[in-house]
């Protein structure tokens, strides 16, 4: 039986796409790229070229799309090796491979239902239903050409163990770098500005909000499993990196070469940086952490291990095919219970409306949402 028969593993689905953000490969892509990326947000001119400096000083050329090449292969071969014969396409949001031209293709293919896998993990505005945004203006015009194109997604994954134990995992190298000190643990993802994280994920909220609280509960999680291996509890705190909005602008703190700061100063010696936030190395992780937050370290004598991104991970890999296996379930009407670390959160299926609003434009439609489309 054909795994993408009725009935059966991916079924309904008769495609896959990985979604993600997109990057520069050379020089002279770099300000269209950030031009891109920033558009509408009264990003200063002087900032775009200090973050442009960040992208030169490699070359012009983000890591992030050899990542995903390496995690497309990755998933065709955990695909494979199940018996799951979809095939696989790549979109991107910022650059080529660009989602539109990549959705043409899928439906030219003659594919008509297709399950959505994005490369960001957490419930925000940007990280979630900015996807959403992006993946309806590229199936808004497949649709108006008559094809009936139907775009599903997977949930929000980053309580998934998969993505929990490929952390775990590199957290663990990174600490035994350091075997003879037990090093405070710095969880860091992307700051956001503190009004779209308090919206973040659907509604009732916290305080913070889901996206401030998922990472919490991965990091109090890893820690755990940490001490639970090792006898050590590690002190840990969630940290930032990446701010770009006015100064006026509240975002969320603290940064975390401030708290490197106040970690030296208050005795300690060394620090394992771990970011939880991002599925593989991009900019924000090359730049701000192994050279930006490398540097504060040294300056500050703290020794620092950086610990990997989840990237290909076979954890990783294997639970983004159990993520896709559990969504085609729900698909076809069958009982899934979603796997999640202990106390943690499935996500959502289908976002509710009010989930992770679109606070510049509240009237953008996005696909996978409570109405489909909308």
């Amino acid at each position: 039986m054909s795994s993408s028969s009725p009935g059966h593993g991916l079924a309904p689905y008769d495609a896959l796409l990985l979604v993600s953000f997109g990057g520069p490969e050379a020089p002279e892509e770099v300000m269209p790229f950030l031009r891109q990326v920033t558009g509408g947000r009264g990003i200063p001119e002087e900032r775009l070229t200090e973050v442009a400096g960040h992208y030169l000083a490699f070359g012009g050329r983000s890591p992030i799309n050899d990542q995903c090449r390496d995690l497309l292969a990755a998933l065709r071969a955990e695909l494979a090796g199940r018996g799951l014969e979809l095939p696989l396409y790549w979109g991107n949001r910022n650059t080529a491979p660009w989602l539109g031209e990549t959705m043409a293709e899928i439906a030219r293919d003659g594919h008509r239902r297709v399950l959505a896998i994005t490369t960001s993990a957490y419930p925000s505005y940007s990280s979630c239903r900015q996807y959403r945004e992006n993946l309806w203006d590229a199936w808004s015009p497949v649709a108006a050409a008559g094809t009936e194109l139907q775009v599903d997604r997977v949930r929000n994954y980053a309580q998934h163990p998969g993505f929990v134990d490929a952390n775990l995992a590199a957290v663990r190298e990174a600490v035994e770098r350091l075997s003879d000190e037990v090093p405070h643990l710095l969880f860091v993802t992307h700051s956001l500005p503190t009004a779209m994280a308090e919206t973040a994920g659907p509604p009732p909220r916290s305080e913070t909000g889901s996206y401030v609280d998922w990472h919490q509960s991965v990091a109090q999680e890893i820690t755990w499993q940490l001490r639970q291996e090792t006898g050590v509890a590690h002190p840990f705190d969630l940290v930032y990196c990446s701010r770009s909005g006015p100064p006026s602008q509240p975002w969320l703190e603290p940064d975390i070469n401030d708290r490197m700061a106040e970690l030296a100063a208050a005795g300690v010696r060394s620090v394992v940086v771990a970011p939880i936030g991002f599925v593989s190395d991009h900019m924000e992780v090359v730049f701000d952490l192994d050279t930006e937050a490398r540097e504060t370290a040294e300056e500050l004598g703290l020794r620092m291990e950086r610990a990997a991104t989840a990237g290909t991970h076979p954890a990783f890999v294997s639970g983004l095919v159990d993520l896709a296996l559990e969504r085609a379930a729900v698909a076809r009407g069958e009982p899934a219970a979603p796997s999640v670390i202990e106390g943690g959160s499935p996500g959502l299926v289908v976002c509710p409306v009010g989930c992770c609003p679109n606070l510049r434009e509240p009237g953008r439609p996005a696909l996978c949402g409570a109405v489909a489309p909308g």
